[in-house]
């Protein structure tokens, strides 16, 4: 018998730690190959840690809540014949290593009440963007966030910590509140109604209170983590949004022509999304800026054409899986990819790594019966473009013959990008090459 390290994953090149959502096995308990430990969570996306070997839960060295680097052991499973639960909880050795356990557990929670929560080995204290988001939401500054005590490891403060300060916090300030008027009758009595609700809501000790038939809803955490992004893509990011007209008749007809026979062949149904992205890489190939970042004052122009695609979750939020390396992929590819990684977002198994490294964004606004959207850059990147609803609608054509008007499917696309290197003629240039490649679609390609 011998004991296997479970080992936080490597999850994507950017991601260098992860949040511990939920342990699904606990010490003693039965552990399959590959059978799902726990859950964890980035700042891109929450997945399942699957077991590396067989063998009795031995360990486990993180609580949930706690924030474990990439490659920190974060549990022990003992492998080998004849191993069992019974023997395990039996054996001294485990015992031995359950009783210090239960000391070091509680000891977190004795300095609480007397001192701060200790720091880091090298004197600054760590918090997990989760935390700083929930400190940033109710006015929590760094000096206050440093006094709260943590019970995680090494003294951080983790989710738990953070909200039952937040709720402690609340109820210390009612009794103030609820006193105030009775050691100032008077003044108070004089004072009119609206006059001491703005002086109520202006202390800072005040909670918020509204009127009226009203429904208070706790934002999820990929929902806090979505609103954070866009706020900050806004502040680091002057947009500009261009607009072009396309007539998608050819591709439209040919889709519908060749739908039935794509799946029977490829097993895959064709969506206009693969054929939009095909138009986007053909386009960024003749204008490589539009797959860029900034960094400072250089422009990184990135060789891999990796295209992000917004997908709709069940539960209302989005989320940008990422196709890797669209240039080298036919249609054929990219249908497969994006179906793939669409029916893994909406049953939540895509891998931290399926939402890192895009340089360029598409998101379908038409899907939900928009003809337009003026989208918001997904940072580091410089542009994302979306595309709207698809509507017949009567048209001037041109031919040798003359002018006619003909019943024609058309669609509004927009592109938003970054000011700062992204000027008005690059970007409408940009849209009207994609606008080109969607109206020129061949109707007689083949499959």
């Amino acid at each position: 018998m011998s004991l296997v390290d479970l080992i936080m994953p490597k999850l994507g090149e950017s991601i260098m730690e992860a949040t511990i959502l939920k342990w699904h096995k606990q010490p003693g308990d039965k552990v399959a190959q590959d059978e799902t430990v726990l859950d964890i969570a980035t700042d891109k996306v929450d997945s399942e840690v699957p077991s590396t070997a067989e063998g009795i839960m031995e360990e486990v060295l993180f609580k949930e809540n706690d924030v474990v680097p990439i490659g920190t052991v974060i549990a022990k499973i003992r492998v080998g014949a004849g191993t069992s639960a019974a023997a395990a909880s039996t054996a001294p050795a485990p015992k031995k290593e359950y009783e210090e356990a239960k000391v070091v557990e509680e000891i977190p929670f004795v300095p609480q009440a007397t001192a701060p929560a200790t720091a880091t080995s090298n004197g600054v204290r760590f918090y997990s963007p989760l935390v700083l988001n929930i400190a940033q939401s109710e006015g929590i500054g760094m000096q206050e966030l440093e006094n709260i005590p943590g019970t995680g490891q090494d003294g951080r403060v983790s989710k738990k910590d953070i909200l039952a300060y937040v709720a402690n916090r609340s109820v210390s300030h009612k009794p103030a509140s609820i006193s105030q008027p009775v050691a100032a009758a008077e003044p108070v009595a004089a004072v009119s109604n609206n006059q001491v609700t703005i002086a109520a809501q202006s202390s800072p000790a005040a909670t918020t209170v509204y009127s009226g038939n009203v429904e208070i809803i706790e934002m999820d955490r990929m929902r806090k983590m979505i609103a954070k992004h866009m706020v900050d893509s806004k502040n680091t990011s002057p947009h500009v949004t261009s607009f072009a007209e396309c007539d998608v008749t050819n591709l439209v007809l040919w889709r519908e022509k060749v739908k039935k026979e794509f799946e029977k062949r490829e097993g895959e149904k064709i969506t206009f999304t693969p054929l939009f992205i095909e138009a986007i890489v053909k386009s960024i190939k003749k204008y490589p800026w539009l797959s860029s970042s900034v960094d400072g004052d250089k422009i990184i122009v990135k060789k891999d054409l990796n295209i992000g695609m917004a997908t709709a979750l069940p539960n209302g939020n989005l989320i940008v899986p990422v196709i890797k390396n669209a240039d080298q992929l036919n249609l054929v590819g990219l249908t497969k990819q994006v179906n793939g990684l669409a029916n893994a977002a909406r049953t939540g198994k895509l891998k931290p790594d399926d939402t890192a490294g895009g340089t360029f964004t598409l998101t379908n606004v038409g899907t939900f019966g928009s003809i337009m959207g003026t989208p918001i850059i997904n940072q580091p990147q410089v542009a994302i473009m979306a595309v709207g609803a698809i509507k017949k609608r009567p048209m001037v054509i041109e031919t040798p013959q003359g002018d006619t008007i003909g019943i024609r499917h058309m669609m509004y696309i927009s592109l938003s990008y970054d000011h700062r290197i992204i000027d008005g003629s690059l970007g409408s240039t940009f849209l009207n090459a994609v606008s080109k490649e969607l109206e020129n679609f061949d109707s007689n390609r083949s499959i």
